[in-house]
């Protein structure tokens, strides 16, 4: 089956608020085995939202509708739906009880306009919203409405169910959406409608960038079969190969491979994981994993490599600690840099970022430990060391590995996020050697 996504707030589109939500349905559909083939942003504008639904639904199976479903006048979602199914407003007792026990457990009276929260198509289900007051909606349109595609408008793409199009409409709020999506959306689509199997796998390579990556494993990427797709993902100094193979509903899964020995043999020097989304997430996995202990002693990255590691749930276990030596009398003082060392060599050299990881690691009693030093911009650069100019190094107990980067760009936060990723593969690369 395929979806379209249509999430709808005039803060979305001026960009005010970051569209999470598209992202997260996206996310959770795909594990579900639906394709999602369109993804909508709408203000709250009548017109609009109209055109888009309509639009949608003569090209899906399901249309997933998020937000303009609260009590203020600027929320017309559910007004528009019950026009546009030819319905009228009730009031829905399972609705309306689920907003009073809200309201109670608060200590808040029930208003007439928060009780008006209750009030929904005739013609729609309504599953309850246990996290919030606006009612999550189905509607289970009719076929008739695919017949009504104007000349103008190109079919996106053919439904792939001859069953009743279905639209629900979900709040946009972002813990009541995703709790919605995985506790009643996702398994009624599941039940309505036959699904693939869609299964996918990351990963996560470092130290070539995607066009020189898709040259070289060529091969093995037209040897896929069809039923496997390649997508390149790159970010800050990142590529992450995301494989998504489609399956039927019955396939075994315990006899299902991704064929990636061919991607080994070719590429296997700059693959640094499996099975995360990120950097930070494949080191928060492996060193958990493995029962070791981290320290970070950052000057150009500000904190940045810490800080991605510790938003992490269980952080705890393995990272102790981290120093933001920006000054060098910091970098004497907290962690042991030799004042001859700066003199002799500057902040933003081999020796100093030798003794910043080895100082950390010592000080922080750790098994592992990381440290960067450089220019991340736009200036202070020299002619020497450029802006862009980066050293990191890696340390465990035993072993002590710098690595100069010129990333030659004045754009500080892509300098620190390039930094922060050359950090983490470093560190992996020192892990599993």
């Amino acid at each position: 089956m395929n979806v379209t996504i249509i999430n709808i707030g005039d803060e979305l589109l001026i960009g005010q608020v970051v569209n999470t939500n598209a992202s997260t349905m996206s996310r959770l559909l795909t594990a579900a085995g639906m394709d999602v083939c369109k993804t909508l942003v709408v203000g709250d504008v009548y017109k609009d939202i109209w055109v888009a639904v309509d639009e949608a639904l003569r090209d899906s199976d399901a249309v997933l509708v998020t937000g303009g479903l609260g009590p203020t006048k600027d929320d017309i979602t559910k007004k528009l739906l019950c026009e546009y199914f030819d319905s009228e407003l009730v009031e829905n007792q399972m609705a309306l009880d689920n907003v009073r026990r809200i309201f109670e457990s608060r200590g808040y009276e029930l208003t007439p306009v928060n009780r008006a929260q209750a009030l929904v198509p005739k013609c729609c289900e309504v599953l309850n919203n246990d996290l919030g007051t606006a009612p999550c909606m189905w509607f289970q349109s009719k076929l008739e409405v695919r017949s009504r595609k104007s000349e103008t408008v190109p079919q996106f793409r053919p439904p792939t169910s001859n069953l009743q199009p279905v639209l629900v409409s979900l709040p946009g709020v972002p813990f009541e959406m995703e709790w919605l999506m995985r506790n009643r959306v996702i398994p009624k689509l599941q039940e309505t409608f036959k699904t693939d199997i869609i299964i996918t796998k990351n990963i996560l390579t470092q130290g070539i960038g995607e066009s020189f990556l898709s040259d070289l494993i060529e091969p093995w990427e037209l040897s896929l079969p069809e039923n496997i797709k390649l997508a390149y993902l790159p970010v800050a100094g990142l590529t992450k190969l995301r494989l998504t193979a489609h399956l039927p509903k019955d396939f075994p899964l315990s006899t299902f491979h991704f064929p990636l020995e061919g991607l080994y043999d070719l590429a296997g020097q700059y693959i640094v994981g499996e099975d995360c989304e990120t950097l930070d997430e494949l080191v928060h996995k492996t060193l958990t994993e493995r029962g070791l202990t981290l320290a970070t002693a950052e000057s150009c990255t500000g904190g940045n490599i810490a800080r991605l590691l510790t938003a992490q749930a269980g952080a705890s276990a393995y990272f102790k600690g981290g120093i933001i030596a920006y000054s060098n009398e910091v970098k004497e003082s907290a962690l042991g840099v030799k004042h001859s060392t700066l003199e002799a060599h500057g902040a933003v050299s081999e020796e100093t970022v030798r003794e910043m990881v080895e100082g950390v690691r010592q000080r922080m009693g750790t098994d592992l430990a990381i440290a960067t030093t450089g220019i991340a911009g736009p200036d202070g650069g020299t002619p020497e060391k450029p802006v862009g100019t980066v050293w990191i190094a890696v340390a465990d107990a035993t072993h002590t590995e710098a690595k100069l980067l010129q990333f030659g760009a004045n754009r500080r936060q892509q300098n620190i996020d390039r930094s922060t990723n050359q950090a983490y593969a470093m560190l992996m690369r020192l892990v599993v050697k």
